[in-house]
């Protein structure tokens, strides 16, 4: 096969940029930087920005995490656009950047693409149709070196808009097209409300959640369609839903200890905001109405979904904490809620009371996963009880097993690879399950 390559020739030292076009194979890249592989350990992280145009501040707080490394672009549109962004404009010390444009399903095959990915320390997907990330990346080599890179190499992974809008362990693939606010509230099972569930990308701290951009784009509002997006995946998968949602120009930044911080221009800006969405976790929580032909309700007393919403500043010290979802600084708790279609926000409510439980059985276990990531041990606290713990890995290979104790026990994993594993509590007619990443 021939391969058309321009390079120019100069030292290691020297920026260089050259696009690479193979078209047997589906894509085009664009390198700056060296094409040399740094051998460097990066830092953990996830940075989901919603839309329109980045946050520099949390575009900084994502490339320092690459360590000096290697950082891939990912898109199935567009160009080289963030190449000297990433490189030149922020400063950030990196190896080099990559953008790698898929222009068919094959490149997710191409032994280059995967080379480069496997090698780099961090990856960006661009904003673009995540239907064609969707359609070239899942269950492809492409997905997982994507997981692997979070899981296992401990990178860092990000991504804006449809980029964004798959990072979740839930997402809205958009297959069958869009829905907007008004469409998804009147008619929640639309054939264009479809939804894909722990079967892409593996993120911490992302499990149960799903993802909302470009939230208060004047054209294509999504406060309501977020709302209704939770609604439908508590149906289908039988979790508490969780959601993480961005306005435009705003990021969301979760470092390894699960604190997400908000950057954005707050107060220059009167609208950066992010939002911490959950179904209230008093039962019942569920919709009032969820059904096909009817539009949604889910009033719950009027707090059917907790909101803690968050000013997005440009030193991004207001934070949210995922291993909890209870607690957070900077930031004021909403509640949400639909009656026949029609979204109400009420502002200064009463903070979420309960600890986060990922309950799937008859009962709901009160429970509490930590440290995350962990080294030596993991700890989980429970109500009474006697509980039998399962770890499993991302294969689904069974780990290890004992039994839990209501109350506080330390879990020792000091004899388990590093990576992303599962955990299950049964017992008593309820049922809990979590995810944690072991690290060195």
């Amino acid at each position: 096969m021939m391969k058309n390559r321009y390079i120019l020739t100069l030292s290691a030292a020297v920026l260089f940029l050259f696009p690479f076009y193979s078209g047997a194979q589906g894509y085009t890249s664009w390198l700056t930087g060296s094409s040399e592989d740094a051998d460097v350990q990066p830092e953990f992280g996830l940075c989901l920005m919603g839309g329109a145009s980045e946050s520099d501040e949390g575009m900084t707080w994502f490339l320092e995490r690459a360590n000096g490394g290697d950082v891939v672009v990912i898109r199935t549109s567009g160009s080289d656009g963030y190449n000297n962004y990433m490189f030149s404009e922020l400063g950030v010390t990196l190896n080099s950047v990559e953008t790698i444009r898929f222009d068919s399903p094959e490149a997710a095959f191409d032994p280059y693409v995967i080379e480069r990915l496997n090698g780099a320390e961090a990856i960006w997907m661009a904003g673009g149709n995540q239907a064609t990330y969707v359609n070239y990346w899942k269950d492809t080599p492409v997905m997982d070196a994507i997981n692997n890179l979070v899981n296992v190499k401990q990178g860092v992974l990000g991504g804006t808009s449809a980029g964004m809008a798959v990072m979740g362990q839930a997402y809205f693939p958009a297959l069958a097209g869009t829905v907007n606010q008004e469409s998804a509230l009147a008619f929640p099972f639309q054939p264009a409300m479809q939804f894909g569930n722990d079967d892409f990308i593996q993120a911490p701290f992302l499990e149960n959640v799903i993802t909302e951009t470009h939230l208060n784009d004047p054209d294509r509002i999504r406060y309501g369609r977020i709302t209704a997006f939770m609604a439908r995946i508590g149906h289908d998968y039988g979790f508490r839903p969780l959601a993480l949602a961005a306005n435009e120009y705003c990021a969301i930044a979760v470092d390894a200890d699960g604190i997400a911080r908000a950057f954005g221009e707050y107060p220059q800006f009167d609208d950066d905001y992010v939002y911490f969405l959950q179904a209230n976790c008093e039962m019942p929580n569920t919709p009032e109405i969820l059904e096909a032909d009817q539009p949604l309700t889910w009033i719950r007393n009027e707090e059917a979904v907790k909101v803690y919403r968050v000013p997005a500043t440009v030193s991004g010290e207001n934070f949210f904490d995922l291993n909890t979802w209870n607690s957070g600084e900077g930031g004021t708790w909403e509640d949400w809620y639909v009656t026949s279609g029609e979204l109400t926000r009420v502002d200064d409510a009463a903070p979420v009371e309960c600890v986060l439980s990922l309950s799937e059985g008859s009962e709901q276990i009160r429970t509490l996963l930590y440290p995350n990531p962990a080294r030596n041990e993991i700890r989980v606290e429970t109500e009474a009880g006697q509980w039998e713990y399962r770890i499993f890995d991302i294969s689904g290979r069974l780990i290890m097993s004992g039994m839990h104790i209501g109350g506080s026990q330390a879990i020792n994993i000091s004899g388990i690879s590093p990576g992303l594993y599962k955990i299950v509590l049964t017992g008593e007619g309820a049922f809990f399950s979590g995810s944690f990443v072991k690290q060195d």
